[in-house]
């Protein structure tokens, strides 16, 4: 099948790579890219081991063709897990899961870091009713997710005092 040049714009850069016109954005990532903290789990939308953000919003890569995805005026741009640290430094929520034991193989971390970094973009102190709400479309098959809320809530009180000190 012949390629197309399209141009990405993931974690802050912009990329041109030459891929199949049907080729899912989570091959994209991992195979062009070399990003491979999501993750194929289900293949179906199923699992949320895929999930990065687009303009902030959280969504499954194995079901999103990558050439729909290009940037185009500032838009579409594609967040992944390793998009998520700050200045070089882990981001609240990935020191969190690793103080808190938030989880246990790692294969759903990622999906679940991006879904939880969407919400509290959104809802910097969500109830805990909220912060299962917005992992309900995430499957974690080791932790219980004991650790995960444990973890979520030590990253909003680690975001609080990072406000409060003037971060």
């Amino acid at each position: 099948m012949k390629k197309e040049l399209i141009e990405l714009k993931v974690n802050g850069r912009r990329h041109e790579v030459a891929i199949e016109p049907s080729k899912l954005l989570l091959d994209t990532l991992r195979e062009d890219l070399g990003l491979t903290g999501s993750k194929r789990g289900c293949d179906d939308s199923s699992c949320g081991a895929c999930t990065i953000q687009v303009d902030g919003v959280p969504m499954l890569s194995c079901t999103m063709v990558a050439a729909s995805y290009q940037c185009d005026n500032g838009g579409n741009e594609i967040t992944t897990v390793e998009g998520v640290a700050e200045h070089g430094a882990l981001a609240a929520i990935q020191k969190a899961y690793g103080d808190w034991g938030g989880s246990q193989c790692g294969y759903c971390t990622p999906g679940f870091m991006m879904t939880v970094r969407a919400l509290l973009e959104r809802n910097p102190e969500p109830s805990d009713e909220e912060i299962r709400h917005s992992l309900s479309g995430n499957l974690c098959r080791c932790t219980g997710y004991t650790q995960m809320y444990q973890a979520i809530k030590a990253a909003i009180q680690a975001e609080q005092k990072g406000m409060a000190a003037g971060k």
